[in-house]
């Protein structure tokens, strides 16, 4: 099993509603996105994907995100954009990506140097 990882970052702002305490207020972050994938053939190149692919793929879903008030988004209309749903999001829209034999396997969001959520997707089915 080969494991690639690439990182990239988006600040945005967002507030956690019902939450008791400062983070019910409107605030910022500089997010730290970690996306992996995972797969076991390597291409005819030895590559498991190459990671422009995977980095270009992340860039444009977190142009989505970045310098937004996250609860205005339509992904989060629902749902309060704490790290673990915006994890989550990230993750699904990197799975709809092509990604060749690559699955994505995580996705890590980090809000502060000290903490972060992990998104594990099911299993892609094939």
């Amino acid at each position: 099993m080969y494991e690639l990882v690439v990182e990239r970052h988006f600040s945005a702002a967002h507030f956690l509603p019902d939450y008791p305490g400062p983070c019910s207020r409107l605030h910022g972050h500089n997010f730290i996105v970690r996306a992996y994938v995972r797969g076991e053939r390597l291409d005819t190149r030895g590559m498991l994907l190459d990671f422009g692919v995977l980095k270009k793929a992340l860039l444009e879903i977190l142009e989505e995100l970045d310098h937004y008030a996250l609860n205005e988004l339509p992904a989060f209309a629902t749902q309060s954009p704490t790290t673990e749903n915006i994890a989550r999001w990230i993750a699904e829209a990197l799975c709809a990506r092509e990604l060749g034999s690559a699955d994505v396997h995580k996705v890590e969001v980090w809000e502060t140097p000290g903490q972060a959520a992990t998104y594990y997707p099911l299993p892609q089915a094939g």
